[in-house]
């Protein structure tokens, strides 16, 4: 088999071609604009294959503009064109839709006849099917549905060309919205219900999780995650027989636009909106029976569309990055029936996974790695923009998502952390979405290393602006079980203290030379409120935390200062071999890094949270109480509740203690 992929650096299609390498033999010719050959390139070294061959053309120009040359030598040659290459934007002006949408596939259909193409694959949408009312199948197309947008319009039209004009034998595919990856969470741009998440995790942070909100009945919609449609486009090109057909890549069943808002509000921590009168009144009848001024999508479609409303709406949510287009479109006045597209993948394991699987894993990844609130904060722009951020433990975790806020602001992140691979694809990530970033692999509880490491700095950069010692090994084990294990005391100490501080020592002549710094040390909610089974963990923590202190006083004339984060328990890859944890309440790490960030551009001397405070107040001023209920949690979280045999009556303890003391390690 060989292959022509245009569209191949887009999201979709990056997928796509991961499934063709894992799947299918032969070589995968990409088009790439002249420009752009640094992104396939890097996404080739990923893909680490020899398979892969860019081919430079131009979407807007005829035969894609490839090379007459080229064509010639690989006509009858290649077995699959696969056309992903379009705006999937609802955003888009009129004029760049018609070009790269209508325009593209004329393009992609004149290259794909002089090579003789096997079968030519269209991405198209669902968008086709426009305002059509009613069960929409795969077999159906010109239905005389209206088409409002210019998306829906040239959607419709480019897959019309396909079907009337393509001389060689084609396939069309139709997904529904695509979202992230459902097992890593990965998207690359934000479209349909991302554009919301900002307002999600806005109400995260003001509004109590538990606190109703009023919603109404929007209609349904249809999301996908992008995994299953290029699974499924892979699968269904390659199946004989089924040339000239269309395929609805869609959730079989419609979803509920107002429960998958709820699901996405579960997955932030966000509240909920309950729907008075929902399906359950006004479901009686199909809503495509009802009239079509009463129809959900209808009724809001004219509303948004209304000079009023989009004024309105552009000086409301649009300033909360909600274009007003988007709400027009939030809901499907038909469901797509995908009954034949089912048939053809029965037997290969390929299905739609239910929203509320993945969910978490979609707001995760954008929360860490899509939100760009950060570049509308002036003041911490104004703080990081072109200054150096040395960040430990930046392969992972708290380290990771600081390093890509800190490249989102202006700043230069230098990662540091044991495995030079992973810091590597933090690297690509963060340059990928414009940024710089430098990246240095070290083993920091080796100080020999750490004293290498810091001279390497000192030599590539003029300046060090911030340090972030980040870098941790946490270790919970009761002493009971650590008598004959003091090597853990030692580890701890070795990683958690001597090498933060040594980092430190090694660029405070830097510091001194270009007049001040700000160290930032994670440290922990543990430290105020000392937990059992921590102690080599704490006492680790609090060394660095007391050195902090009594270096600040001799540091302050040089301009270098200090601020210890007290963290609370985050979801981190830290804590996940503590299964009891899985439960627990705790903040992600986006919301560790704003901390973070915070201590970055504020400075202040701690940064607290109002458990950890009123621990460390409880222990001053009724310490032996303090000391009561810490061994009341001693009791309920033991070292092994399967090992004593009541892991059913300490679990529910555990989770109404932990629920009461949010963010305490135990």
């Amino acid at each position: 088999m060989a292959y022509f992929v245009t569209g191949a650096t887009g999201f979709i299609g990056r997928h796509l071609l991961g499934e063709l390498l894992d799947n299918r033999g032969g070589e995968i010719f990409v088009l790439v604009r002249r420009g752009s050959r640094q992104k396939i390139e890097r996404l080739i070294r990923q893909w680490d294959t020899d398979r892969v061959t860019p081919v430079v053309g131009d979407l807007q120009a005829d035969n894609l503009g490839v090379d007459p040359a080229w064509i010639a030598e690989h006509s009858g040659k290649i077995d699959h064109f696969f056309h992903l290459a379009a705006i999937y934007d609802m955003t888009a002006s009129d004029e760049a839709n018609e070009m790269l949408n209508v325009g593209g596939t004329r393009a992609a259909l004149s290259l794909a006849r002089a090579l003789d193409a096997g079968c030519f694959h269209q991405v198209s949408s669902v968008a086709a099917a426009g305002e059509f009312r009613g069960r929409f199948d795969e077999s159906m197309f010109d239905e005389g549905q209206e088409l409002l947008s210019a998306y829906h319009r040239t959607k419709f039209e480019s897959e019309r060309i396909v079907r009337d004009e393509a001389s060689v034998p084609w396939r069309v595919y139709r997904p529904a919205i695509v979202l992230g990856h459902s097992e890593t969470g990965a998207m690359d741009k934000i479209d349909g219900p991302y554009y919301f998440f900002p307002l999600f995790k806005r109400m995260r942070d003001a509004l109590p999780g538990a606190l109703p909100l009023l919603g109404v009945d929007l209609g349904d919609t249809n999301v996908v995650p992008v995994d299953y449609v290029a699974q499924a486009m892979d699968y269904l090109a390659h199946l004989p027989g089924r040339d000239g057909e269309a395929f609805h890549l869609v959730n079989p069943k419609p979803q509920n636009t107002v429960g998958m808002v709820n699901t996405f509000s579960a997955a932030a921590g966000a509240p909920r909106f309950a729907v008075p009168v929902d399906r359950s009144v006004t479901g009686l009848m199909p809503t495509y029976l009802l009239p079509r001024a009463l129809q959900p999508s209808s009724l809001l479609g004219t509303v948004v569309r209304s000079g009023p409303a989009q004024f309105a709406l552009r000086q409301t949510i649009g300033r909360l990055g909600i274009p007003p287009e988007v709400l027009a479109h939030v809901s499907f006045p038909g469901t797509f029936s995908s009954y034949a597209t089912e048939e053809a993948l029965s037997g290969s394991g390929i299905s739609v996974p239910e929203l509320d699987t993945y969910a978490a894993n979609l707001w995760t990844y954008w929360e860490q790695f899509l939100d760009d609130s950060i570049k509308s904060d002036r003041s911490v722009v104004k703080a990081l923009s072109g200054k150096t951020v040395v960040i430990t433990g930046a392969s992972s975790g708290i380290g990771l998502v600081t390093a890509v806020k800190v490249a989102k602001a202006g700043g230069i992140p230098i990662l540091v952390a044991r495995g030079l691979d992973k810091l590597e694809a933090t690297k690509d990530l963060i340059e990928g979405q414009g940024g710089t970033a430098y990246a240095y692999g070290c083993d920091l509880s080796d100080l020999d290393a750490i004293d290498a490491l810091t001279k390497q700095l000192g030599d590539d950069f003029e300046h060090i602006d911030y340090v972030v010692n980040n870098a941790g090994r946490s270790i919970r084990r009761s002493l009971k079980l650590s008598e004959d294990r003091f090597h853990d005391f030692e580890r701890t100490m070795q990683l958690n203290y001597f090498g933060a501080i040594r980092l430190v020592i090694g660029l405070l002549p830097v510091m001194r030379a270009q007049g001040g710094g700000h160290i930032v040390n994670v440290s922990s909610i543990g430290v105020q409120t000392n937990p059992p089974r921590f102690s080599a963990y704490v006492a680790s923590k609090a060394a660095l935390d007391s050195w902090s202190n009594v270096v600040s006083s001799e540091l302050v004339g040089d301009g270098i200062s200090f601020t210890g984060i007290h963290m609370p328990l985050v979801r981190t890859p830290m804590i996940a071999p503590t299964k009891l944890y899985d439960r627990f309440p705790t903040i992600s790490p986006g919301q560790a890094a704003d901390k973070v960030i915070t201590a970055l551009v504020d400075r202040p001397h701690e940064i607290n949270t109002a458990l950890g405070n009123l621990g460390s107040v409880a222990h001053t001023v009724t310490p032996k109480l303090a000391f009561r209920i810490l061994h009341l949690a001693y009791q309920v979280f033991p070292d092994s509740a399967a090992a004593r045999g009541d892991e059913g009556r300490s679990e529910s303890e555990q989770i109404l203690l932990a629920r009461v003391l949010k963010g305490v390690h135990w």
